[in-house]
């Protein structure tokens, strides 16, 4: 099994890259939508690598972190999300803020993923609730009360993007405080 990836990117695709890894050796490694765009051809690549045996292909899929990989593995043993869907969901926020949606069973938060209805997304809270609360019991995933979240959305719904509002949000994490004074401190760190 192939479990890291280390080389040069040499090409791009709409979903993947080609990673030249040794001697003349190319990997085609399909990554989050959000990590393709960070990275340009030339550019040095590590990659944390899961492989997807089928009857007919075997599809290589890179991850950031080891974190991220195994993030993904425990959204694909939920029935009826498969590897691309899995892909598609690490894109609606940190690992952190889809357990946390996972947690307050917020089933229009990863239904906006193309190819997750409502009963998948149902299905993924039954299924991972109790998994993501062991992984915040062991300490893999910080717990979040859900406050930043509800602060990203307003944002988000007030226009801005959702990276804009992540990176904001990351600024002023404090735990006494509501998600209505966040938002307010959120939005003066904007203005600036």
């Amino acid at each position: 099994m192939i479990a890291f990836l280390s080389g040069k990117l040499i090409g791009k695709t709409n979903s993947a890259f080609i990673v030249l890894a040794g001697e003349g050796v190319g990997y085609e490694v399909r990554v989050v939508p959000t990590f393709l765009i960070q990275k340009k051809v030339g550019d040095k690549v590590e990659l944390f690598t899961f492989l997807k045996v089928a009857e007919n292909a075997l599809d290589l899929y890179g991850f950031e972190s080891i974190e991220q990989k195994n993030f993904f593995e425990l959204l694909i043993s939920v029935s009826g999300v498969g590897p691309k869907s899995g892909l598609h969901i690490l894109t609606l926020g940190s690992i952190e803020e889809i357990c946390s949606a996972v947690a307050r069973k917020d089933v229009s938060y990863l239904t906006q993923v193309s190819g997750i209805g409502k009963k998948t997304a149902e299905r993924m809270i039954v299924e991972l609730k109790s998994k993501i609360e062991k992984m915040v019991d062991s300490g893999e995933v910080e717990g979040d009360s859900g406050v930043l979240v509800d602060v990203i959305d307003g944002l988000v719904s007030l226009g801005y993007s959702k990276a804009e509002a992540r990176d904001v949000a990351k600024k002023i994490k404090d735990p006494n405080k509501d998600s209505e004074a966040l938002l307010r401190e959120a939005l003066k760190l904007l203005s600036r």
